[in-house]
C-alpha cells in the first residue's frame, strides 16, 4: 500500500490529524483495523470492476 494511500484512508477516516502531528504509531489499534478494512473494501471493488470489465 503506497503512503499516499495510506494517508488518504486516514483523512477519510479523520486519523490525519493524529498521523501527522504524532506519527502512525498513535493511530489507535481499532482506527488501525478501521484502515485496513477501508483498503480491503478498496481492493475489492477494484477487483470487481477490472473482472467486469473483461466479460
Amino acid at each position: 500500500m503506497s503512503e499516499d494511500f495510506k494517508y488518504e484512508l486516514a483523512k477519510e477516516l479523520g486519523v490525519y490529524d493524529v498521523v501527522k502531528s504524532e506519527g502512525w504509531g498513535s493511530v489507535s489499534s481499532r482506527q488501525c483495523g478501521n484502515l485496513v478494512t477501508a483498503a480491503i473494501r478498496y481492493a475489492e471493488k477494484l477487483y470487481e470492476q477490472q473482472n467486469n470489465g473483461m466479460h
